[in-house]
């Protein structure tokens, strides 16, 4: 009897000290040629088949140092998580370009699909979510693959384009002559459930962006819900990230 007592406390003990802890890891991703990277959160002792969430940074954090991207938004609200139970992948855009461009829309997709194969995702399960530019290329994500996440959380972005210099390619694409852009975008993003957040005094993403795309979703019946801080400008994803039922009200859908 204390043999085997012995012989269960030591496997115990030994189960523990392998169980890996919650972590970042380096990555990289080919995509026609050119080698990209990109950052991971790793859930601690991660089982398989767990969800995968993608996380796109704003204009401010590009470069190819892959670090940037991990100074705003979710990966500094993770660091303060770090029993956060879904796979979370974070590219970064090279300078001068946009998450609405074709070449960083395939290569955030790319990063995504090789986290999926790398930690077996639950395909049924993948969310998307980001933050200014990177919520200007969540809605262009939402409008060109409609059947692919489960849900999204997008912050302070837009459809249409920035009146600044700043904002010259910084606009969903695709959108019809005569066509009004929100009820395109509505249209397109189809029955994908969506959590919009802005804070209401943006001066640098307008909050009308979000305010119409809420409307029109409502208009088409879609699941939306719209979250609008008072008083707070651009920065409204340090509250949308604290918004404490984000998390659950994400991973509740599946594909």
């Amino acid at each position: 009897m204390l043999r085997t007592f012995a012989f269960l406390t030591a496997a115990m003990v030994a189960g523990a000290a392998s169980a890996a802890p919650a972590q970042f890891a380096e990555r990289t991703v080919d995509v026609h040629g050119k080698t990209y990277r990109y950052q991971v959160f790793i859930p601690a002792d991660i089982k398989p088949h767990p969800a995968v969430v993608l996380f796109l940074h704003g204009s401010g954090e590009r470069g190819r140092d892959n670090q940037k991207q991990m100074s705003q938004g979710l990966p500094p609200w993770l660091k303060e998580h770090m029993d956060f139970p879904a796979v979370v992948v974070i590219p970064q855009a090279p300078d001068d370009t946009e998450w609405t461009d074709e070449a960083d829309a395939n290569m955030a997709l790319a990063a995504l699909e090789k986290s999926v194969q790398e930690f077996h995702g639950d395909r049924k399960r993948l969310y998307l979510t980001g933050l200014s530019m990177g919520g200007y290329g969540s809605w262009q994500l939402a409008v060109d693959y409609p059947d692919k996440f489960a849900a999204a959380a997008i912050i302070c972005g837009g459809i249409t384009a920035l009146p600044d210099p700043e904002g010259r390619n910084l606009f969903v694409h695709g959108v019809p002559d005569g066509k009004d852009p929100f009820e395109w975008a509505a249209q397109k993003i189809g029955k994908t459930p969506v959590w919009i957040f802005h804070g209401g005094d943006d001066n640098v993403v307008p909050t009308e962006q979000s305010r119409k795309m809420n409307a029109a979703l409502v208009k088409r019946g879609a699941e939306v819900k719209y979250s609008e801080f008072p008083g707070v400008n651009h920065g409204s994803w340090m509250k949308a990230y604290a918004t404490p039922d984000l998390w659950d009200w994400m991973f509740q859908h599946h594909r």
